[in-house]
């Protein structure tokens, strides 16, 4: 099996017009906004707690720390929250009926205890498989993530940085090369 799909501009928002029309719309574009516009890992979004990303005054936080059971290499890593990812986190969190520190950020119908990192895996592939957008998975927010930086120049150890991995060549194989990309540098000449 190949990388995740990058989705480009018009598939990502394909996708999010399609999660519009979804029973768990607000959760469910919010689970996507995490993966493409924060790089988070599926298994780290569905170990979030309102309390990682909630302060004690009730604001958005401009970064928080995943501890090493929320991380795959169960190593704790900070994540830098964009402005306008957390605008839509503010707007989500505002939303939720049980607020709670300790409580699951993305609940489940069948859990409070929120997703299992299989189950959301499973529910971000269906909703690429429903929008139409083959090759895509769980794992494809991450590499946009990654790639999307990369092409607006942001240097390779800053990209290592955000997607907290611990060797350069890993963070190397995010990032998708295109013609884009490719122009731009033949360009620089």
């Amino acid at each position: 099996m190949g990388q995740a799909k990058t989705l480009n501009e018009k598939e990502f928002k394909r996708v999010l017009a399609i999660v519009a029309t979804t029973r768990y719309a607000e959760r469910d574009r919010m689970v996507l906004l995490m993966s493409f516009w924060g790089g988070l890992r599926v298994g780290e979004i569905a170990a979030l707690r309102i309390g990682d990303v909630v302060g004690a005054d009730g604001s958005i936080k401009q970064q928080f720390t995943l501890t090493p059971e929320q991380t795959k290499g169960n190593k704790p890593r900070t994540v830098m929250v964009a402005e306008k990812l957390r605008k839509e986190l503010a707007s989500y969190v505002a939303g939720l009926k049980h607020k709670d520190p300790k409580r699951a950020l993305f609940g489940s119908q069948r859990s409070r205890d929120g997703f299992s990192a299989n189950t959301l895996c499973k529910r971000m592939n269906h909703l690429f498989a429903l929008a139409g957008i083959d090759g895509a998975s769980s794992h494809s927010g991450r590499r946009t993530f990654i790639t999307t930086l990369a092409n607006k120049g942001v240097g390779v150890r800053v990209l290592m940085a955000l997607a907290g991995h611990r060797n350069i060549g890993t963070t190397q194989r995010y990032i998708d090369l295109n013609d884009e990309l490719v122009k731009v540098a033949v360009n620089l000449i």
